[in-house]
């Protein structure tokens, strides 16, 4: 494990960014540019063994009590959002083939290596273990030098230890002003999958890096969507496929496409790919929507919960935007 003990610094992003941000309308923005901590860097580790590219589905949800210019999270506070992420042991069930190493120890690895964790949550069951559950730690790099339009890329890393998950690693995005978490789909980057076996924590930081290379692409994927201006027909067609992510069969939807491109606030106006995008992600996954339910009666759409669920539609929605791109 790195031992450099600056891993116990937090970024702290000067909140006037926020500010910066709305007074100037959402231009390209400070984002997270900013050195907060320490300006030393830490050394990357060297790497012993080749990083596995995962193509399974990866269960990965963002919450909403989350923004670009929140202070990075101490152990502690991961500790009580996350408190898998120290577990003392393996589940009973695992084999011995399994390699037990602590979250813990791989996220401090991270945190020297220059990823601050700014989010972490676990899996609520009834049935399985708390300390072995499935868990989620969203990192951002200590020093950025992407800039995106009031949005901030992550490493979204996630673990268990009960033998049902690697220690996976891919890519996200935070978008500043709704606080939604979009996740990016594997056909646009790969995602990265460790097995509990073998030198773990260097393997681990090799993903994170490897991750945080494609950021660049990223943005310039963002700015092309940015670029991209829909006319109406465009949007109402992009919002029906939408809503066909969730509603397969339009008689079980009982809404308008429509209904997914209304605005919330003042910076969800516009036209272009990016925008368009993001309102009806927001519209798809936190619901609140009118709707007839099959038997004629008046309802809402419900927030999506499920983990599942809400990877799903998100990279369902980025595959979407990609295709118009293409075409």
């Amino acid at each position: 494990m790195l031992a450099d003990p600056s891993y116990r610094a937090v970024l702290a992003v000067k909140d006037e960014g926020g500010h910066a941000l709305a007074a100037c309308g959402g231009l390209r923005s400070l984002t997270a540019a900013r050195a907060a901590i320490s300006p030393s860097r830490a050394i990357p580790p060297k790497i012993n063994s080749e990083i596995l590219i995962m193509n399974a589905n990866v269960d990965i949800s963002f919450p909403s009590h989350a923004n670009a210019f929140d202070r990075g999270l101490s152990l502690d506070a991961v500790r009580a959002r996350a408190p898998a992420v120290f577990a003392l042991s393996a589940h009973e069930r695992t084999t011995a083939k399994y390699t037990f190493i602590p979250t813990e120890r791989v996220l401090t690895g991270l945190m020297s290596a220059g990823f601050v964790p700014v989010d972490a949550r676990q899996t609520h069951t009834y049935r399985a273990s708390p300390l072995h559950a499935r868990h989620i730690v969203r990192l951002r790099r200590r020093f950025e030098t992407i800039e995106l339009k009031g949005s901030v890329p992550e490493v979204v890393f996630l673990n268990s230890h009960d033998g049902t998950s690697a220690y996976q690693l891919r890519m996200g995005l935070f978008r500043v002003v709704c606080t939604n978490g979009l996740i990016v789909s594997r056909g646009a980057f790969p995602a990265y999958c460790v097995s509990h076996r073998g030198n773990v924590v260097d393997e681990v930081i090799a993903g994170a890096l490897k991750v945080s290379e494609q950021f660049e692409r990223l943005a310039a994927q963002v700015e092309r969507m940015e670029q991209r201006h829909l006319f109406k027909d465009e949007q109402l067609e992009f919002a029906g496929r939408a809503l066909a992510l969730r509603f397969p069969d339009p008689a079980v939807s009982g809404m308008q496409p429509r209904q997914l491109l209304a605005c919330r606030r003042l910076e969800d106006t516009g036209d272009d790919l990016w925008t368009v995008m993001n309102r009806v992600q927001e519209a798809l996954l936190r619901g609140g929507l009118s709707r007839r339910s099959v038997n004629g009666r008046l309802t809402r759409t419900r927030r999506i919960t499920s983990i599942k669920e809400d990877v799903r539609l998100n990279s369902g929605l980025w595959d979407l935007a990609a295709e118009v791109l293409a075409a």
